[in-house]
């Protein structure tokens, strides 16, 4: 094995001889990606008009408008089956407003709470307008096959239910925790429940902000059961009636892995407004370049990203998502005009493609995986780009199930880049785990300490780094040119 490695790291090693002066006298054009090009595709992805880029909303469809006609302008030719786009239906929750959130105290008068600093709601939330006692349910789990049921000793009926948002970190015996959101919603709700409050488990080590989100997993849509998600000194108020506190009831829990549940005697009221369309129509955004080797031609390298986000709430925020992934959509888009304007003729076609709906469970790159646009067995690699603007370093994922492919990005990173670390993964990850199941090679492109913003509403053009992300996409193009020339062959894909 490890003579097949410096074999390979010869190889690659002559590939790039003479290549390590400016990346320019070979990888033609690669200086024209300049980081306030970059910006300038983020900064209108990131903007009010786009109110955070929803899959199936009005301003994810101004999205892939835009990139389209980016596509077209640059001549790239049509393959979504409808245009530019590749269309297909998913679950969309549009939340309107009013949202309102408020204790009431003792005097009967309300303290309420912000929208999108002290509570968000759910991006799958049903609607309602509830004032209700809230009861707390530790992590909202019934299993009383294995003596865990939370709901044992409680009365939920009518009531408001406070779970821990995030699955405990033991298990009951081998088997794990149904993650699904929506999996613990339906055990509330066919206990009578009229509606949840999500919580951060407050002794993670960073525990988790209120954030924009729409994985709730599969299930029925609960129409009529509004969700939020609380700041933990939120709910802090919310117990103080109990005498309880989060920490240490979370610490009893896991401790000793039995319920710990209990009438809050607090109560609240909740307003949630929502319209709810069970199939709404989306699209992935894709055009492609036509290699010019008369047999490479018919095979395609796939440069994507997801171009979705998690939208807005009641007209008055919204998650801009500039990182997270309007710099991954900006990626490709730059990849794709350095292509272009260098003049450069490929040996391999390359599709460019952005997805929609990563945020609710990877669709859109699972819609292609099942769909796709070219032969699957006649796709080379795919590298996808998410989160890639924010961070001071770059990793490539996937390393460890395509070697070969990411060796050669490795190679690029220590003669130009400089600034790429060691880590990486194998499975693929978000957009590149559908490819990767189909057997297709993957790089997954990513910065370190990427996620500082994470589906927060701070996730703004002005936090990016503009010289890692320039590198970053810099590295992702001579990557690609390497293998659109032809200089890499398909390897098996290590599960």
């Amino acid at each position: 094995m490890m003579k097949k490695y410096f074999i390979l790291i010869f190889i690659i090693s002559t590939l790039f001889a003479g290549f390590r002066g400016n990346p320019d006298d070979k990888y033609t054009g690669v200086d024209r990606i300049k980081s306030e090009n970059l910006l300038k595709t983020v900064t209108y992805l990131a903007s009010p008009e786009l109110q955070g880029r929803l899959g199936g909303s009005e301003g994810f469809y101004k999205a892939a408008d835009y990139m389209a006609n980016e596509f077209k302008a640059l001549g790239l030719k049509p393959i979504g089956g409808n245009g530019y786009f590749q269309e297909f239906s998913i679950e969309y929750n549009d939340i309107t407003g009013p949202c309102g959130f408020a204790k009431v105290n003792g005097d009967g008068s309300l303290k309420s709470y912000r929208l999108g600093n002290d509570y968000v709601c759910r991006g799958f939330t049903g609607s309602g307008k509830l004032s209700a006692d809230v009861v707390f349910a530790g992590y909202g789990f019934f299993y009383p096959d294995k003596n865990f049921d939370e709901y044992k000793d409680i009365d939920v009926n009518g009531k408001i239910v406070m779970m821990f948002k995030q699955t405990p970190g033991w298990k009951l015996g081998e088997e794990g925790w149904n993650q699904s959101l929506r999996y613990r919603a339906g055990i509330a709700y066919s206990k009578g429940a009229v509606g949840i409050i999500f919580v951060s488990k407050p002794n993670d080590a960073n525990p988790q902000k209120p954030i924009g989100s729409t994985m709730d997993g599969e299930g029925e849509q609960l129409e009529n059961f509004p969700m939020i998600h609380a700041d933990l000194p939120v709910a802090g108020e919310i117990l103080t009636k109990s005498g309880k506190e989060l920490k240490s009831l979370q610490t009893e829990i896991d401790n000793t892995k039995s319920p710990k549940s209990f009438a809050t005697n607090q109560n609240v009221k909740i307003e949630v407004t929502a319209k709810y369309d069970k199939a709404r129509k989306t699209m992935n955004t894709a055009g492609l370049l036509e290699g010019t080797d008369p047999v490479l031609k018919n095979e395609y390298l796939i440069i994507g990203a997801h171009l979705d986000h998690v939208g807005g709430q009641a007209g008055e925020i919204y998650f801009p998502g500039a990182n997270d992934n309007a710099s991954g959509s900006a990626s490709v888009l730059e990849m794709a005009r350095t292509f272009v304007n260098s003049g450069i003729k490929p040996k391999r076609s390359i599709i460019f493609i952005l997805f929609s709906n990563e945020e609710s469970g990877l669709n859109g790159a699972k819609y292609y995986a099942e769909h796709p646009l070219v032969p699957v067995e006649q796709t080379a690699a795919m590298f996808n780009n998410d989160c890639v603007g924010h961070g001071d370093s770059i990793q490539i994922g996937n390393g460890n199930s395509a070697p070969q492919l990411w060796q050669i990005t490795r190679s690029l990173d220590s003669m130009y880049t400089k600034s790429m670390i060691m880590r990486t993964w194998n499975g693929g990850g978000a957009d590149a785990e559908p490819f990767h199941k189909k057997g297709i090679p993957c790089l997954y492109f990513v910065t370190s300490f990427s996620y500082t913003h994470l589906h927060l509403m701070s996730d703004k053009p002005e936090t990016l780094n503009p010289d890692i992300f320039e590198k970053i996409c810099k590295l992702g193009y001579m990557s690609a040119y390497e293998v659109a020339m032809g200089n890499y062959k398909r390897e098996n894909v290590i599960k």
